[in-house]
């Protein structure tokens, strides 16, 4: 287990340095795909061979299935966004910039990978801030005018944000104090074993901070203003890995203040304070994915709405409720990892980022073109794509929770999300074709394998939900307290 710990934790730090030593462009792309595949490989076996958390670095660093859930996610996307980057950043021709871009990729990386690790709910925020401060350079790294604007705007909203989510964290190591003493270790567990006999007043209070703190890296509504605009304007690569790791790693806070309110058992209030959260976040995903006309903000909608979706699964609670959560987590990292590839493809080649520029797809993109299409059903929460199985199971949950309003108009949202996002599909393979269009380029190969990579595990996971995945997901549900 300390193997894989060293590679996840060391290997991204090998591909920062390679970019100082020598800075060559071609070497350090390599040398960053490696170390994402290093990762992944780390990653995979790592929640399956958890049985009770392990702690290291005197309690800082824990590694226990949640968060070994959360880093095989990050280490996903993070491959698949490598192997994309290569022929994506290409390009740009700068080849000088570039060794600056995998640093920064390399250290994005870096920061959710050990986020998830962090055992003190303190120095969580410090990883989750790091985060901030390494993507905010990636999101204005193409230096326009839009993605200058967008990357003060990412940096300012999130900030303030989860400086809320900070006091939120000192109210609760208050909370702690007036039962422990002034001074003692605050870890998850111990917030967990001291909420009972805490002040509910200043729990409940310090919750709905940490909520609203973390719900704007999340991107919950209406916390979501920054989202449409960062994963619209930085490079594609970047923004596969906003929406389909970023998201997911700041959502495991929520979730673990979550479990100690239930240890309180006062759960009632923050559960339905996140369902509220995520049905809005839905809500207002249906309704601009419907009248959206940039073709990457239309994926950023969706991470709006598929966020509000996890959401609502963690806020129904339950083993089902986390299973289907869980399951979708890593779903939506694939599909969205997939579409933002897509995206990449056909800017480049029409030469936009508006939808009313590309039209008939396929005949430009007949491989890429059929893998975009089918990643855009499956995003949908279409059959037969894992996440449909995802949002089934939290639909499920959800008709059999306190909130069973929600799961209503959940699956009314989903229908209409599903005929407007295939709406504009519809115009953009369908549409007429434009008499002329630019002398654009795209990443040839290095453009198509990741969407193959992508595709493939969402299909099969659509088709067959492996027993040992149900096993995990129970065991991190009761480790969360919920009921069976």
């Amino acid at each position: 287990m300390t193997f894989e710990l060293c590679v996840i934790v060391i290997a991204p730090l090998v591909a920062i340095l390679a970019a100082g030593v020598p800075p060559r462009p071609r070497v350090v792309e390599y040398v960053n795909l490696l170390a994402s595949l290093a990762v992944l490989l780390a990653a995979l076996p790592l929640p399956f061979r958890i049985r009770t958390p392990l702690f290291y670095w005197g309690g800082y660093v824990i590694v226990d299935q949640l968060g070994a859930w959360g880093i095989l996610c990050t280490a996903v996307v993070y491959f698949l966004a490598s192997i994309y980057a290569i022929g994506y950043m290409r390009l740009m021709d700068r080849p000088k910039r570039l060794v600056n871009f995998y640093a920064l990729f390399a250290a994005f990386a870096w920061t959710m990978l050990v986020a998830p690790l962090m055992n003190n709910p303190g120095v969580f925020w410090i990883a989750i801030e790091l985060t901030t401060l390494v993507s905010t350079f990636l999101v204005g790294f193409e230096r326009e005018a839009e993605s200058m604007e967008a990357a003060w705007k990412y940096i300012i909203v999130v900030s303030a944000g989860i400086s809320l989510a900070l006091l939120g964290t000192v109210l609760l190591y208050w909370g702690g104090s007036l039962v422990l003493g002034p001074a003692y270790d605050m870890t998850w567990q111990v917030l967990r074993d001291v909420a009972p006999r805490m002040n509910p007043v200043l729990l409940k209070l310090g919750f709905l901070l940490v909520l609203v703190g973390y719900g704007t890296k999340v991107g919950l509504a209406p916390m979501h203003t920054w989202l449409p605009d960062a994963h619209s304007e930085g490079p594609a690569p970047v923004s596969a890995m906003l929406s389909g790791a970023l998201l997911n790693t700041a959502m495991l806070g929520i979730v673990r203040y979550l479990a100690v309110t239930d240890a309180a058992g006062i759960g009632l209030l923050p559960r339905t304070a996140l369902v509220v959260l995520g049905i809005l976040s839905v809500f207002v995903g249906a309704l601009f994915i419907v009248r959206q006309e940039g073709v990457k903000r239309l994926m950023a909608y969706s991470s709006v709405e598929h966020m509000g979706i996890l959401a609502l699964g963690f806020g129904f609670g339950g083993v089902l409720g986390i299973a289907g959560a869980l399951y979708h987590m890593l779903n939506h990292s694939l599909n969205k990892s997939l579409m933002f590839f897509g995206a990449g493809n056909v800017m480049r080649r029409y030469g936009t980022k508006e939808m009313p520029g590309i039209r008939r797809v396929l005949s430009e993109f007949p491989v890429s073109g059929l893998l975009w299409l089918a990643g855009a059903v499956a995003i949908t929460g279409a059959p037969p794509f894992g996440t449909f199985l995802g949002e089934f199971s939290i639909l499920r949950a959800g008709f059999g929770s306190p909130n069973i309003w929600a799961a209503l108009i959940m699956l009314v949202l989903l229908i209409v999300i599903f005929i407007g996002f295939l709406n504009h599909f519809r115009a953009m393979y369908f549409g007429r074709k434009p008499e002329t269009l630019p002398a654009g380029c795209w990443g040839g190969s290095w453009g198509v394998a990741p969407m193959w990579l992508a595709l493939v595990p969402l299909l099969v996971l659509g088709l067959w939900w492996p027993e040992r995945l149900l096993t995990l997901f129970a065991a991190i549900a009761h480790g969360l307290g919920a009921a069976s």
